[in-house]
């Protein structure tokens, strides 16, 4: 007994031990004392403002300024992002921080940043219309020079052809102007400009019928794509000319220019002046490029510059920002000079705490230390069980079912083995289970790499049970090797059968069970011929029988035992407590209990005991629990049912794919069945039967396993810390 009551605490079969603690702080500490608890990692606090409302905090404006500056370095973040480059410095901590400075230091470079981003922007526009000119004087140039008659019929006769069933009595001024010959007919006018290539047909019509056919339009994709300052994207354009008479056309046209987002230049008709304006137009571009490549490299050297340390402030400003949250959680005391905060504590890190404190006291030069002290508590404390890698994965299928009350025992201890197990069971198969295995040492082989990079939902999932998918593997193997399948293949590595059945032949079976024949060690159990010739009752061990036998009559005690016992406890305790059977220490004065307001947590309440509630609440509980076991008994059978279907999926595959095609003398054949078949492996088999046979365990914990002793009603741990924030920005 000795030896046992020496053995170490099993730290994940219970949660830590809690308590509940006040801190009073000094305003002028409060602030490193926040700090160095968030680097710390083991104190919950307690919101001592939770009837207030954000505005109403005490550091409400230092979270405006946090959340503030979070902005602007989301800006540089996102410009950075834009101009391809990368900020590849790692944060550094740096306890102490001049928020002010920071602040000022972050407007500046933001004021920079938009300054140059609006010339920038400026620039790009005065280049891009400078470059649609240049475009449109050479296209529309083109246009008017163009004077081939023919090619003014053949656009007639397009014109007419495409929209003559719109307006087929309307006879326009221009097809007769077309028929006299002249290039540029006398009192004609035209518009030219540019419009994106995909809003071109809808522009054509919708001038067509604007005009009521009194038009002629001449179009020309541009020679190149035009940025657009607004999506940053190069878009394809087309160059147009409309013509057309009378000033109330010109309006029409205009507005609906502007509707489809045209822009309109001028072009002269004389082709000198046209030769100065594009020569003047080139010159112009060439000083808006050089101008343009000298803003970029201009700003891309600031961008490279706050890359540098972008990081690291995000980093800091987050901090920053949980501090005060923190702080705010926390209220003055009467005197105005303190701040109080309460919480929860693991006792093991009590110590610590108060190791944090001091050294927070001492670093703000503080005349006046951290008062840290136990306080009692009436509600539950918080659950924190501790993790490592191995284990995490365990705890967080436990925890989404329900986390433990405190001090509740955690199903994670039983979880790690029988997990695994109870998944193998369904999918046993050493062949398949050495796949799993090589996917699962993967992602452990490579746990470095892989935690400091961004994943995908699925692959994150995949990545944080590696450890369960590790022992997956490796029962799977066990079990496939149990049930001899390999792929579906049967290989006899461990010789035949120690059992056969009843009746001569198997197929022609009628009675149930089998026989057991090939032990070596019967003859010394039965010491005569007579019982050797006798069939052998199938014990698969020695007592088999007298412990079935044992554990009914268990299952079936257990029902009285639930029922009878736990009211008349309970009755029995009851009449000790309020009938002189037993005293309590007196913690509390009368005159202590007065002050309490009547509706506080630790004011203490004499319930009334009524024996007939307590009694038919417990049968109540115990036919659930009754009927729950049988039910729960019943469900087990889906392991017989997905170990059989994935033994008969897997037979399909081989004996209907591989071997099928493997039966043609024809290598493509042979080629496609042994890629089917690995894709329906890989995908149908590795994948799809491995979350079924997950979920079904998943269940089998749930629902038929941890209800019947597991509450799971309690709340996690949340200590203040600037790990979890950053698991939490990661995630």
């Amino acid at each position: 007994m000795e030896l046992l009551k020496n053995l170490p605490q099993m730290d994940m079969m219970r949660s830590e031990k809690m308590t509940s603690v006040q801190l009073i702080i000094p305003v002028e500490s409060a602030h490193r004392a926040i700090s160095y608890l968030g680097e710390l990692g083991l104190l919950q606090f307690r919101d001592l403002n939770a009837d207030k409302s954000p505005f109403q905090r005490i550091f409400v404006n230092q979270v405006k300024r946090c959340a503030e500056m979070s902005r602007k370095l989301r800006f540089f973040k996102d410009q950075i992002h834009k101009a391809g480059l990368s900020s590849s410095s790692l944060p550094t901590i740096q306890p102490d921080i001049d928020l002010e400075r920071l602040e000022i230091q972050l407007a500046n470079y933001e004021h920079e940043l938009l300054e140059m981003n609006a010339n920038s922007d400026q620039l790009q526009q005065t280049y891009n219309e400078l470059l649609e000119f240049k475009m449109v004087l050479q296209k529309a140039g083109g246009f008017l020079v163009s004077s081939k008659s023919h090619e003014v019929m053949e656009e007639r006769e397009l014109d007419e052809n495409v929209f003559s069933h719109d307006y087929q009595d309307s006879v326009s001024f221009l097809d007769q102007e077309m028929q006299s010959g002249s290039s540029n007919p006398s009192g004609l006018r035209f518009i030219s400009g540019i419009i994106v290539k995909s809003k071109m047909l809808l522009f054509e019509r919708t001038l067509f019928r604007a005009t009521r056919g009194n038009m002629f339009f001449n179009q020309a994709d541009a020679d190149e794509p035009i940025l657009d300052p607004v999506s940053t994207e190069m878009v394809e354009k087309t160059i147009f000319v409309v013509y057309f008479s009378g000033e109330h056309s010109r309006t029409k046209i205009l507005k609906i220019c502007e509707a489809f987002d045209a822009n309109c230049y001028p072009v002269p008709e004389d082709l000198t002046k046209q030769r100065q304006i594009t020569e003047e137009i080139l010159s112009r571009l060439l000083d808006l490029e050089t101008t343009l490549d000298a803003g970029i490299r201009h700003r891309n050297a600031a961008l490279h510059s706050i890359g540098l340390h972008l990081l690291t402030w995000m980093t800091m400003v987050k901090r920053e920002k949980a501090v005060f949250d923190t702080l705010n959680m926390l209220d003055f005391d009467v005197t105005k000079k303190c701040l109080v905060g309460e919480g929860w504590c693991p006792i093991f890190a009590k110590s610590q705490i108060q190791d944090a404190l001091q050294r927070a006291t001492y670093d703000s030069n503080s005349q006046v230390g951290i008062i840290f002290h136990v306080m009692e508590a009436v509600e539950s404390p918080p659950t924190y069980i501790r993790t490592n890698q191995f284990t995490y994965a365990y705890q967080e299928i436990i925890d989404a079912y329900g986390v433990a009350k405190y001090q509740e025992a955690n199903p994670t201890v039983f979880t790690v083995i029988t997990f695994p197990f109870l998944f193998a069971v369904m999918f046993g198969d050493w062949g398949h289970g050495i796949c799993l295995l090589f996917g699962a040492l993967f992602l452990i082989t490579h746990e470095t790499k892989l935690t400091s990079q961004k994943l995908g939902s699925f692959m994150e999932m995949l990545f944080g049970g590696r450890y369960v998918l590790l022992l997956m593997s490796i029962f799977s193997i066990y079990c496939g090797l149990i049930y001899n399948e390999f792929f579906s293949v049967p290989f006899h590595i461990f010789g035949a059968s120690a059992y056969k059945c009843r009746d001569t032949s198997c197929s022609d079976a009628y009675t149930t069970g089998l026989i057991k024949y090939g032990d070596t060690h019967q003859v010394s159990v039965y010491t005569t011929d007579d019982l050797l010739k006798q069939p052998l009752w199938n014990e698969l061990f020695w007592g088999q029988k007298l412990l079935q036998i044992m554990l009914l009559v268990s299952a079936i005690v257990a029902v009285p035992w639930m029922l009878f016992p736990k009211p008349f406890i309970l009755q029995k305790l009851h009449f000790k407590r309020f009938h002189g059977g037993s005293y309590n220490i007196l913690e509390a004065s009368e005159t202590d209990m007065e002050d309490h307001e009547p509706d506080s947590a630790r004011r203490h309440h004499v319930e009334e005991f009524n024996f007939s509630e307590v009694f038919v609440h417990q049968m109540i509980h115990s036919i659930e629990f009754v009927l729950g076991s049988v039910s729960n008994t019943a469900s087990y059978l889906r392991l017989w049912a997905l170990s059989l279907a994935h033994s008969e999926l897997s037979t399909v595959f081989y004996e209907k794919i591989l071997l099928l095609a493997w039966g043609y003398d024809n290598v493509i054949i042979r080629m496609v069945g042994i890629v089917v078949f690995a894709f329906a492996t890989g995908f149908i088999l590795l994948m799809m039967e491995t979350l079924s046979a997950f979920l079904h365990a998943l269940r089998l914990h749930w629902v038929e396993f941890q209800n019947k002793f597991y509450s799971g009603d309690g709340f996690k741990f949340k200590p203040f810390s600037f790990a979890g924030i950053a698991d939490a920005d990661d995630r």
